[in-house]
């Protein structure tokens, strides 16, 4: 382990939108005549990407004055290989620290928030002016850290994916995902729009909108009928909470086995029977994704390490 003042720290930065919209239309003023055609408001594209720009300032002021440090966009997180003692910095939104996570192997990581008027940040605690007092304390191991359980896909062939807020599994495209599920003793062969694979992280999030629409369509048919409560799971929960979208029971698919848990004990299989446009992908990051066609056969669990968020 390096010396707390030797670790170095890796900002992870990502693009704002104005960043997009100039990299996909080739100048500012095509931006601009862009999103005015339609009716939006360019000024709100601009004080976000310069609220981004200020923080990214402060941050950086603050890495200069620590000494080792290395900017990450978030495109290269997939590919890029953090140390063991490094301390990982990410700026903002809640989806970025999300995304980065499910990278590291318990490297403590530090969600800043660069514009708090806009953004919520409920895994950004600190603001950038916070990262020279914190850094110190990161180093030294006296700053306390909130434990995050991650899910993982694993495939026979030795890939895997992980994720902090949920798995997709099902088609690329929107058609019907033909896939055999089990758990446990349960086992069925399903035709469905997808399943997701929920984290405690992720259970205020893609998976509360499914049970929050299924309750509702429910609460319909049912009138009357005393719709259970939602509850979201702990950050740290020890299982995995799954569920199907939109299955389709017919003479050769059931819709039985559609919600439930999965754990250490008990992992969730599913066995591919789409011939292709099968992926699994994780936080909303489609580009990042698994192949997962015909014959492949996914055992999703907990992962290994858990990640690490300072408080």
């Amino acid at each position: 382990m390096a010396a707390s003042t030797e670790r170095k720290v890796v900002l992870v930065t990502r693009r704002t939108r104005l960043e997009d919209l100039v990299a996909r239309h080739g100048t500012l003023a095509q931006a601009q005549f862009y999103v005015e055609h339609l009716g939006a408001n360019f000024a709100d594209y601009l004080q976000e990407n310069a609220a981004y720009a200020a923080a990214l300032a402060v941050a950086s002021r603050a890495l200069q004055a620590w000494g080792r440090y290395q900017v990450l966009d978030r495109g290269f997180l997939p590919n890029f290989v953090f140390a063991p003692d490094d301390i990982v910095v990410a700026l903002g939104q809640d989806g970025l620290v999300a995304n980065t996570l499910k990278y590291l192997e318990g490297q403590p990581l530090v969600g800043l928030n660069p514009e708090p008027a806009r953004w919520d940040g409920i895994l950004l605690p600190f603001r950038p002016e916070d990262l020279a007092a914190i850094l110190p304390e990161v180093a030294a191991d006296r700053r306390q850290a909130k434990a995050i359980t991650l899910a993982q896909a694993s495939l026979p062939d030795g890939q895997r994916m992980r994720a902090a807020n949920d798995l997709f599994i099902g088609p690329r495209t929107h058609t019907s995902a033909l896939y055999e599920i089990a758990l446990g003793e349960r086992h069925e062969v399903q035709s469905s729009s997808g399943l997701i694979v929920s984290t405690g992280l992720g259970s205020t999030a893609w998976l509360k909108s499914i049970v929050t629409g299924s309750l509702g369509i429910a609460g319909a048919l049912l009138p009357g009928a005393a719709a259970p409560a939602y509850v979201a799971e702990p950050w740290d929960s020890e299982r995995l909470a799954f569920a199907v979208r939109e299955p389709f029971p017919s003479r050769s698919s059931e819709a039985g086995l559609v919600f439930g848990y999965a754990s250490p004990a008990t992992p969730l299989r599913i066995r591919s029977r789409m011939p292709e446009h099968g992926v699994i992908f994780s936080d909303g990051i489609e580009a990042d994704a698994l192949r997962f066609t015909a014959g492949m056969e996914a055992t999703i669990g907990i992962a290994p390490t858990r990640g690490q968020l300072i408080v």
